[in-house]
């Protein structure tokens, strides 16, 4: 059983518990992210010292890969042309990046787009990383890309770069598609 003794001569502790660490010096200040472990005892005395987190490696690093669901597709530049440009139906592509956070974040949304709105339009996803020609083709500068085409031309005004809300990429899907029925 240890005793823990306080600067203050009324308080004595006894716990039953053994110390979580000794601290050489209080001026050492670690980050939240490391761990404190045993070493073996070094002349009979236990020291507890601070292992730091290793860093990344390339077997470490988290994979993401393009995830499509609930009728979004992910298409390649061979197919671009017969899935896009020659398609009957409008069609609202997406560029997007597995690294790309804001993507992963507007993902749902656009699953929920193309469900409620399969009738009217088809949705497809185009990876930036893996299609460089359409990249520089289109000119797609920001990530994620909206981009409506109808009759194999991008449609007017339909642009739109970054992250955006449920309802607000549903307002903006109506009013493309109010535009395109009118002309």
């Amino acid at each position: 059983m240890d005793t823990l003794l306080s600067s203050s001569s009324s308080m004595v502790v006894r716990s039953p518990l053994p110390p979580v660490r000794t601290i050489a010096s209080p001026s050492k200040v670690y980050s939240a992210a490391a761990r404190f472990s045993s070493t073996p005892s070094v002349n009979g005395f236990r020291r507890n010292h601070l292992q730091l987190p290793r860093p990344f490696t390339s077997s470490s690093v988290p994979k993401f890969s393009i995830r499509c669901g609930a009728g979004v597709r992910e298409i390649k530049e061979s197919e671009f042309q017969s899935t896009v440009l020659e398609s009957n139906r409008p069609v609202l592509v997406e560029f997007v990046a597995t690294w790309c956070g804001p993507c992963r974040l507007i993902s749902p949304a656009m699953e929920s787009i193309a469900q409620e709105y399969g009738d009217k339009l088809e949705v497809v996803k185009i990876d930036h990383d893996a299609n460089p020609q359409l990249i520089e083709e289109y000119k797609v500068y920001g990530l994620p890309t909206l981009i409506l085409f109808k009759d194999g031309q991008e449609v007017a005004e339909s642009r739109r770069e970054g992250a955006i809300t449920k309802a607000k990429l549903k307002a903006y899907v109506d009013s493309l598609l109010e535009t395109i029925s009118v002309a």
